[in-house]
């Protein structure tokens, strides 16, 4: 399993002020870093892919839909521009010479509505994924759909609905990708949402249920990992616990959840490897 951290942990936007991350999560003896997609204005692809080069770094990138890029709007321009927003994000990935993008990327993160969605809404976002997603085949890039919690999306909360639209969706390159924070209120088990996503898992992301430092909440962390362990999981799982609120998308970190970034990335990347030795991923 390749181990790396979100650079949310440290920074509320990405920019080249932001390079440094890299070398920090480097210094960490982490595996790679996650690049947040959401202000491509001040994300500069030759700049990372240099970075990356220099320190032997690895990346993923991630982001999520709002409301101007809602896939499953009812106006088609809002639909239309979703699509090439998810098709410049293949291109922002690509050009790093990474393969992996995945988030909200089904419909609008924290969209507002006292329904849920109708089956045209479903439609309308495989559509709009089925074209995104062939796009992304031309790039060698792969779409982790990532379910959230309800108060984040009326439409993808669990594994077993993310599986509906990749179904739907009918691509190779779409794949899952999993968030412990999220599961937390909406699966049942965290073993069971892992196992279910079986080979098309493509990416975890690991909070505690408060996200703040794994290990010191809730999280059914023997759970998770005994699954990842059994699935001989190699692909990527991230630290995402956010410090700070930022500006383009929404956290919700009201409080103090770690002394600082690098003290919950020090103490959380020592109990996710104690988990992966316990569990048989390696002992990193």
């Amino acid at each position: 399993m390749k181990l790396g951290i979100h650079a949310y942990a440290w920074c509320s936007q990405w920019t080249n002020e932001t390079l440094d991350l890299i070398d920090r999560t480097k210094s960490l003896g982490l595996d790679f870093i996650e690049i947040p997609l959401m202000a491509l204005e001040t994300y500069d692809a030759a700049a990372i892919k240099r970075r990356l080069e220099d320190t032997g770094m690895d990346a993923v990138t991630s982001t999520v839909l709002l409301h101007g890029t809602d896939i499953t709007s009812e106006d088609p321009a809002v639909r239309r521009n979703g699509v090439e927003y998810l098709k410049a994000c293949v291109r922002a990935t690509a050009d790093i010479g990474k393969t992996n993008l995945s988030g909200v990327l089904y419909s609008q993160h924290v969209k507002e509505t006292n329904k849920r969605p109708a089956e045209q809404e479903w439609e309308w976002a495989a559509d709009a994924l089925r074209e995104a997603a062939k796009f992304a085949q031309d790039y060698g890039v792969a779409l982790g759909l990532e379910p959230v919690n309800r108060y984040e999306s009326n439409m993808v909360n669990t594994c077993e609905q993310a599986r509906r639209l990749k179904e739907m969706v009918g691509e190779p390159n779409v794949k899952i990708h999993l968030d412990t924070y999220h599961m937390n209120i909406e699966e049942k088990s965290f073993y069971e949402a892992t196992k279910a996503a079986g080979g098309d898992l493509i990416h975890y992301h690991l909070c505690e249920n408060d996200r703040g430092i794994p290990g010191t909440g809730l999280v059914d962390w023997d759970g998770i990992f005994r699954a990842l362990g059994e699935m001989n999981y190699q692909g990527y799982a991230a630290l995402e616990s956010f410090v700070d609120v930022t500006d383009n998308m929404k956290t919700w970190v009201w409080r103090q959840l770690a002394p600082n970034g690098d003290t919950l990335v020090r103490e959380g990347v020592a109990f996710i490897r104690s988990m992966m030795k316990k569990h048989g991923l390696g002992d990193a």
